[in-house]
């Protein structure tokens, strides 16, 4: 089985071979925040790490594209745009807010929560259950609407 850093090596080849720029460099970059990471971790890192690191570049660019588009660069929102295309690629299936709405009950159930006070009992294992597969922001958005409902 070949992790996620030898999917993207392969990758670039292949982008390289059939001369995709966007897919090549973006790959490029992606990989190049892989060595940091492990540079500064003094360690090869997991898939799920990988993924992480996946999901910080994605939320750079979403932060980019909000800036080009007040600044009206059009050019610069579409790269960005299909660089969170590829960048996706390589991340497992995102939950949708139903999915988190009922993971969340189902964690605020198990931790007995009962209001806004206790929402640090189940952010913890809920976002440990759900890393990669939902953006911390929903989740946050979710477990605080849950728990101020109650």
């Amino acid at each position: 089985m070949t992790t996620l850093r030898e999917q993207l090596s392969d990758d670039l080849k292949d982008a390289m071979r059939a001369r995709e720029t966007v897919r090549r460099d973006t790959l490029r970059l992606l990989q190049a925040a892989v060595k940091n990471a492990e540079i500064e971790a003094r360690s090869d890192l997991s898939d799920t790490d990988v993924q992480a690191l996946i999901q910080r570049q994605i939320k750079q660019r979403h932060d980019s594209i909000e800036q080009f588009e007040k600044g009206g660069r059009d050019d610069l929102v579409a790269q960005e745009r299909s660089e969170i295309a590829v960048l996706e690629g390589y991340l497992p299936e995102q939950l949708s807010r139903e999915q988190v709405e009922e993971l969340a009950r189902a964690a605020i159930e198990r931790a007995g929560a009962s209001g806004p006070a206790d929402k640090g009992k189940v952010m913890g294992p809920l976002m440990g259950e759900l890393r990669g597969k939902a953006d911390g922001a929903l989740v946050n958005a979710v477990v605080t609407e849950l728990l101020g409902a109650d």
